[in-house]
């Protein structure tokens, strides 16, 4: 059963800024120890993990990143794709020398850029926990009906510009309805102010047409099939977080991992959508905690 405390809006940590690749990435460090990355998708940062890291801080050295062109990171002229933010999380973590014994902790389309890193660098890898993640590719007729309907006008030239950098729907309405609990004025103002126009959309814009949905993008179709055919043969620790009813980890998904991923801890964590980390954050780092504490 979802926890009902209070969720705090809170940012309660440190700005830090590393150069990569010629921009700066905005990224949160606490505590000590063996590296624990926590990495998100679209449209958030490293906020959305604000809740859960004071949970692990004390086992480990806990980073998480705002993607670039994302939080508080440079925004360069890139066209934002699954390969482009791919070398940034891969030069970030290079950067900070946090590329062994690594311990990743990934939603959305962090899981995409996480797993993929795991599956070029197994030997360094420690552990992953994932909730909400993109553990293979997708089907149009596979999709939730307001999914597949808001992906398809999202990858539609025109109006996915007019949906998302016009009218910012990711942020205005994506956001919260794919969120089980009531985001907070704070938060979504938050949220929102990584994104203050047109211009800063552009990531936004592109994440939803880089999703490997029917063969498409064949490029990133790849990438994520070949990880996920890879996860398959995987023995170090793996956690998964699931909730109902879930977006792109429903009930089939949460079975799939049950069943083909080895060395698996599953946990509900009861009603939630997509952004799980606003709905249960406190049961999520409590059992995080523990798992991590095991390893």
């Amino acid at each position: 059963m979802a926890d009902q405390t209070p969720i705090s809006s809170e940012f309660p940590f440190e700005s830090k800024y590393v150069d990569v690749l010629g921009s700066r990435m905005h990224y949160v460090d606490v505590g000590e120890g063996d590296p624990i990355l926590f990495l998100h998708g679209n449209p958030t940062s490293s906020y959305l993990w604000r809740n859960i890291i004071p949970h692990v801080q004390g086992l480990g050295r806990c980073i998480a990143p705002d993607l670039i062109g994302m939080g508080k990171s440079d925004r360069p002229d890139i066209p934002y794709r699954y390969d482009d933010h791919y070398r940034y999380v891969s030069a970030f973590i290079d950067e900070l020398g946090i590329g062994s014994n690594l311990t990743l902790v990934i939603h959305d389309w962090g899981s995409g850029l996480g797993f993929r890193w795991a599956h070029d660098n197994a030997d360094k890898v420690r552990a992953i926990a994932f909730m909400e993640a993109i553990i293979g590719s997708m089907k149009w007729e596979d999709m939730p009906r307001e999914f597949r309907m808001a992906f398809r006008a999202m990858r539609t030239p025109g109006l996915g510009w007019l949906m998302v950098s016009g009218a910012n729907m990711f942020i205005k309405k994506m956001l919260p309805d794919a969120t089980h609990r009531k985001l907070s004025p704070e938060a979504q103002a938050y949220y929102a102010s990584a994104f203050p126009t047109v211009a800063s959309r552009k990531p936004v814009r592109q994440w939803p047409r880089e999703v490997p949905i029917s063969g498409k993008p064949a490029d990133n179709v790849a990438v994520i099939e070949g990880y996920r055919k890879w996860l398959t043969t995987t023995e170090f620790p793996k956690l998964l977080f699931h909730s109902q009813p879930g977006a792109i980890i429903d009930e089939a998904g949460v079975a799939w991992c049950k069943e083909n991923l080895s060395n698996l801890t599953a946990v509900d964590i009861g009603k939630g959508i997509h952004f799980v980390q606003e709905d249960n954050p406190q049961l999520i780092g409590t059992e995080l905690a523990s798992w991590y504490s095991q390893l």
